[in-house]
């Protein structure tokens, strides 16, 4: 049985500031397990979003992706999003979380679950960088926002 929502995080964490979205989610899971909420919620951490990510759609009331993007205001976007073939993306990944919805919808013939988008700014995405002193400062505000999405029934409300 799935859980009702989905977070998604895509990043690598050996390239500087592109490990914000695993880094939220490692902060997330440990918070749900502290609320006794985690059964609400799968996490997914990935390096980027793959076709196969669509068939952890279903089932689903709610879909979050988290990543970092470099040209993302700061210090973060949180946006809804609808299913896309091909969609300008400011992630480092190749395949952006509205082609995700798409697969969905092409396999199943459905409308994909209401999901959104929150992507956090990012500056460096070397081998082996560290994160930047802004990208921990957007990651906190990021977390922030998060956490106040997670206690919410709806996170379009």
């Amino acid at each position: 049985m799935s859980a009702p929502i989905v977070v998604f995080a895509v990043g690598n964490r050996s390239r500087g500031d592109d490990a914000l979205g695993p880094m939220l989610l490692d902060r997330l899971a440990g918070a749900l397990a502290a609320e006794g909420s985690e059964s609400r919620f799968d996490l997914i951490d990935d390096f980027q979003l793959q076709v196969e990510h669509a068939l952890d759609l279903a089932g689903r009331e709610r879909a979050l992706f988290i990543d970092a993007g470099t040209g993302t205001p700061a210090p973060f976007a949180f946006r809804a999003i609808e299913p896309a073939d091909s969609v300008a993306t400011h992630s480092t990944h190749a395949l952006p979380p509205e082609a995700v919805l798409a697969v969905y919808r092409k396999l199943t013939g459905c409308a994909p679950p209401p999901a959104f988008v929150l992507c956090v700014r990012g500056e460096s995405f070397e081998l082996g960088a560290d994160l930047t002193v802004t990208a921990k400062a957007n990651l906190e505000a990021a977390w922030t926002h998060l956490m106040n999405l997670c206690r919410q029934a709806e996170f379009a409300a």
